[in-house]
């Protein structure tokens, strides 16, 4: 096998057991938001030559679910892609990859109808949960932890004299959640503390979290969230 020097190394490895990326690596590789996983997944066709048997340092995962007759090489479709995440990944990072998919136009109606009739109830539940306006996968990710809760939770909110807000909580409490991106210059920081103020003259009352709490931390996140809750006018 040759490899153009250019060549997503990711792929490489996965042509080196005959088939391709798949799962949260083909969804990374197409620019959709996934949790952290640093493994290489594998798609491979039961029709292809591949390797049996993993080398000693091989630490990818493999998926064999049937496919289209498309080049050995090919990636997924997205659908495809976002099947295997939820029968390997589970719910949360299916549900945060979903609604990047579809935040990035990815996913077009049949292929939306295809997925869901691919999952069980619990796959379909999250499908008619999602939505196409999620700016970040964290907000995903928080919106779907507290449905539990039955509060009216909203992303990409405009509130009065604040503007664009990650999520709003029942019209009263705000969450923004900052990415990994460095929100602790004194410009980012100052222009965080006038929009939290500016909130707050509105009666509103902001939390602020960032990638660490909410993927490592959410148990800290959850119990500041409930306790503003139980305060609420």
């Amino acid at each position: 096998m040759y490899a153009a020097s250019s060549a997503c190394a990711g792929a490489v490895e996965a042509a080196a057991h005959g088939g391709s990326l798949g799962c949260e690596t083909a969804a990374r590789h197409l620019g959709i938001w996934v949790l952290d996983d640093t493994l290489t997944h594998v798609w491979l066709r039961r029709d292809r030559h591949h390797r049996t048997a993993p080398s000693p340092d091989c630490d990818c995962i493999r998926h064999w679910d049937a496919g289209p007759s498309t080049s050995t090489f090919a990636l997924p479709s997205v659908a495809r892609i976002l099947l295997q995440i939820y029968r390997c990944r589970g719910a949360e990072a299916f549900f945060v990859a979903l609604e990047s998919a579809r935040r990035r136009g990815l996913l077009p109606r049949r292929a939306l109808r295809w997925l869901s009739g691919a999952l069980d109830r619990a796959g379909r539940d999250l499908v008619a949960f999602s939505r196409s306006d999620a700016d970040s996968g964290l907000e995903s990710l928080t919106r779907l932890r507290l449905r539990r809760f039955g509060w009216d939770v909203r992303t990409q909110t405009q509130v009065v004299g604040t503007g664009r807000v990650d999520l709003l909580i029942d019209g009263w409490l705000i969450i923004e959640t900052d990415g990994r991106e460095n929100h602790e210059s004194a410009e980012h920081r100052h222009r965080d503390l006038v929009r939290d103020a500016t909130s707050a003259s509105w009666g509103h009352v902001t939390l602020r979290f960032d990638y660490a709490m909410l993927l490592h931390d959410w148990e800290l996140v959850e119990r500041a969230i409930i306790g503003l809750m139980a305060l609420r006018p």
